[in-house]
């Protein structure tokens, strides 16, 4: 079964993944204002979605290291393979995020960029889970793991500032799509279609990309693990 599991669910992404893709630009019709552009819309918003969702697992995965770091060492390294993974792969969404939002603001506004509280609180985000791994990647130590969980927590505090920025201030990025005024939301329902595809499209994919990478990291732990015994040993 597990066999079946590997294989099968790389095909059923490729699937939902090109069927998005489908649905966002050749079923969805065109804005009635922003014309063709708004089609980066069924990138942009599921991307900055699925980035919250890891940056939400790296924070769980941060939060259950430094609670059974001392007690339960090796479900502490678990924890702390989640939270690396989920960083790097909030990252490369949250990237996304940054590219596809001021390809639409240069159409939509005449600008690449602007520092509204929206752009920047996104932008902060961005810079601090880099930090997180950069620190991951070049500092050393028996705190490196616990500094990183430290910087995690405290970048998964920017998200939910980053989702009620555009409510809490006047921003010039769009109102919200969805749980904003009476009159949010997607009216028509095949935009609402493709957009729930690409929704899930991308879900499937960053669950894919963060599986390899907690199997990666749990792999060099043990191999870490080993080198450490045998330096001991010798």
């Amino acid at each position: 079964m597990r066999r079946i599991f590997i294989f099968l669910y790389p095909a059923i992404t490729l699937v939902l993944m090109v069927w998005g893709y489908y649905q966002a630009i050749y079923v969805a019709p065109a804005e009635r204002t922003m014309g063709e552009v708004q089609r980066i819309f069924y990138y942009h918003v599921p991307s900055a979605m699925v980035a919250f969702l890891f940056f939400a697992i790296s924070l769980l995965g941060s939060v259950c290291y430094l609670a059974l770091r001392r007690n339960n060492p090796e479900g502490a390294l678990k924890a702390d393979a989640w939270a690396l993974a989920g960083a790097e792969v909030g990252v490369i969404f949250c990237t996304i995020v940054l590219i596809t939002g001021p390809l639409w603001g240069r159409r939509a506004w005449g600008m690449w960029w602007t520092w509204d509280a929206r752009l920047t609180t996104t932008l902060v985000l961005w810079l601090i889970y880099l930090s997180y791994l950069l620190l991951r990647r070049f500092a050393a130590g028996p705190q490196m793991q616990t500094l990183a969980a430290v910087l995690g927590i405290f970048g998964a505090i920017d998200v939910p500032i980053v989702y009620m920025s555009n409510r809490w201030w006047r921003t010039q990025h769009p109102a919200p799509v969805f749980g904003g005024s009476g009159d949010s939301g997607i009216k028509d329902p095949t935009m609402l279609h493709a957009f729930g595809w690409n929704v899930l499209a991308w879900i499937a994919w960053g669950l894919l990309i963060l599986g390899i990478r907690f199997v990666v990291e749990r792999r060099q732990q043990q191999i870490n693990a080993r080198e450490a015994e045998a330096a001991l040993n010798a």
